[in-house]
């Protein structure tokens, strides 16, 4: 799942308000959310339903009473939630979707091995595959390196770990991003036009860096533990390749990290490219080569988005067009044994995680340096549990809407409609917003596409076998069955190149200026269990989607 959504510290007290407001609001029969009316419903007195008590209740032990709301409001807001509730081991973050979230994975823990339960589609079976193949701890153990060193081979090698044959650069640029779905050097993808929002385009933007940020490695001083991490991790995972001596491995990846800092001072930061208007650049495919001429785009383009055909006159959207320039002076002027041993730590960088425990301890040693989180902590079962939602989520939401879901969506989309209208309503009263950002804001706020729960097509078997019909997981293979899903995924992107976007699919196909409130099923599913009290649910969402509606 994503990062937690943080629910501002003051729901709890419009909560408690509501409840213990001495007989001036009725929730057995509420009105209509965000309603006019609702400023002047009477109502005999307070609510006393087990939903409401129960809500009272856990609300009450959030707060932390014994400070002051003045001189600490977060505390006494929060402050009882945040003692009854520490972040667990393997988490950076902890917030009330976490706690969701955490349930849910549970659910679908047993969902995924319960493989003797009827299951509707091929699909789920197939889901059911490949979480036993992540599970299947024993079968990676004796695998051990094999599958990465096996596809390293066919790169012609790696001069890290063995015999390098010097093989092209381009042909292995070709291979490394169409084969094994790497970005060494610029991303390839296929996504809505910005300023055409009906159609799909391929679109071209800068890649290529490991860490988070440029200043990790441009600011030395200040993150030198971070590199030095880095460092090391890149030693541990070329000895486990079959490096040779520490100290030539060593060598050799301080070269690769050298280039990769060079990487990152060509790489534009993002405070620069926070106005879509000044890095949008809609060019030709053809057009690419005077950008980029160290790169044989058209070939490049014919692999990764094969079997579409592409030529010269294919439009492209290019978000990084000084860079792509700057990374073709880069390649020229490094020499080609670098440049293959980068290409190569990029397959590296993307499957170490996949391989034995030994490759997973040396990146989680890292991430502990990096984020000061031991990912260690974290079952197996709920980092498979995980891998598989992000793969193969459509198949897994139709076995947990079977087992948990409420079918009415009618409740949560009147919500949504409600804050949208106030939100316009509220535009006319603000002082300080001139016209022409008014008009702005109320453009935006038509925009806005809700995506209440799920895709209907999840629940029709065949439906959904023909969305995974060109796609298998064995049990016992797990990394093969993850680069499987990358050339399955490739394809998909590939076959919705010059389509309008697929709304149905609820995500990657929104245009950067529209505004998606992607209200998530399991989430839906725990506010309706408040229901006929959703007003109070609603107070844990309504900042979260007004947040949306404002910031985007």
């Amino acid at each position: 799942m994503a990062d937690p959504w943080v629910i501002p510290v003051s729901h709890n007290v419009r909560s408690l308000t509501a409840i213990h407001d001495g007989g001036n609001l009725s929730w057995n029969e509420p009105p209509p959310l965000f309603s006019p009316s609702l400023r002047t419903h009477a109502c005999p007195g307070p609510c006393l339903s087990e939903s409401c008590v129960a809500a009272s209740s856990a609300i009450l032990a959030s707060l932390d009473r014994s400070v002051d709301p003045c001189e600490d409001f977060f505390r006494f807001s929060c402050g009882g939630w945040t003692k009854a509730n520490p972040i667990p081991d393997g988490h950076s973050r902890w917030g009330t979707f976490n706690k969701l979230w955490d349930h849910n994975q549970a659910i679908l823990k047993h969902l995924l091995e319960n493989t003797t339960a009827n299951v509707s589609s091929e699909a789920e079976r197939k889901a059911q595959r490949y979480y036993q193949s992540c599970m299947n701890e024993s079968q990676i153990e004796e695998l051990k390196a094999k599958p990465l060193l096996d596809r390293i081979q066919k790169l012609g090698g790696w001069n890290i770990s063995g015999p390098w044959e010097g093989s092209d650069f381009n042909q292995t640029l070709l291979e490394v991003m169409a084969r094994h779905h790497a970005s060494p050097f610029f991303a390839l993808d296929v996504a809505a036009d910005s300023k055409n929002a009906s159609l799909n385009v391929i679109q071209v933007d800068q890649s290529g860096l490991y860490l988070p940020a440029r200043d990790y490695y441009l600011n030395k001083t200040q993150n030198e533990k971070v590199l030095r991490g880095y460092l090391a991790l890149m030693v541990r995972l070329g000895a486990l390749l079959g490096g040779r001596e520490e100290a030539e491995t060593r060598r050799q990846m301080q070269e690769l990290l050298d280039f990769e800092t060079e990487l990152a001072g060509i790489t534009v930061p993002q405070e620069k490219r926070r106005d879509e208007e000044q890095i949008y650049h809609r060019i030709t495919a053809g057009e690419l080569q005077g950008l980029a001429p160290a790169i044989d785009w058209m070939p490049l383009l014919n692999a990764v988005f094969f079997p579409v055909e592409i030529n010269a006159s294919e439009p492209v959207v290019v978000y990084a067009k000084e860079y792509l320039g700057e990374v073709s002076l880069l390649i020229q002027k490094t020499d080609r044994r670098i440049l293959h041993n980068y290409m190569v730590w990029q397959l590296v960088r993307k499957g170490a995680a996949l391989l034995d425990q030994r490759f997973q301890e040396a990146e989680e040693k890292f991430l502990e340096v990096m984020y000061g989180s031991k990912k260690a902590c974290l079952p197996r079962w709920k980092f498979c549990v995980t891998d598989t939602d992000n793969n193969l989520g459509f198949a897994l939401g139709a076995m947990f809407v079977r087992a948990t879901y409420a079918e009415d969506s009618k409740a949560v989309e009147e919500m949504i409609a409600g804050i949208k209208a106030a939100f316009e309503e509220s535009l006319a009263g603000l002082r300080w917003m001139d016209a022409e950002t008014r008009r702005s804001a109320r453009e935006k706020a038509e925009a806005i596409a809700d995506l209440i729960g799920y895709p209907k097509f999840i629940m029709d078997p065949k439906e959904l076998d023909k969305v995974f019909a060109q796609y298998d997981a064995a049990p016992d293979l797990y990394y093969e069955n993850v680069m499987q899903f990358l050339n399955f995924s490739a394809r998909l992107a590939a076959d919705q190149l010059r389509k309008p976007p697929n709304r149905d699919h609820h995500k990657g196909f929104f245009p950067h200026d529209w505004v998606a409130v992607r209200f998530p099923g399991c989430l839906k599913h725990s506010l309706l269990t408040f229901r006929p009290h959703l007003w109070l649910a609603s107070l844990e969402v309504v900042s979260y989607i007004g947040k949306l509606i404002k910031g985007g």
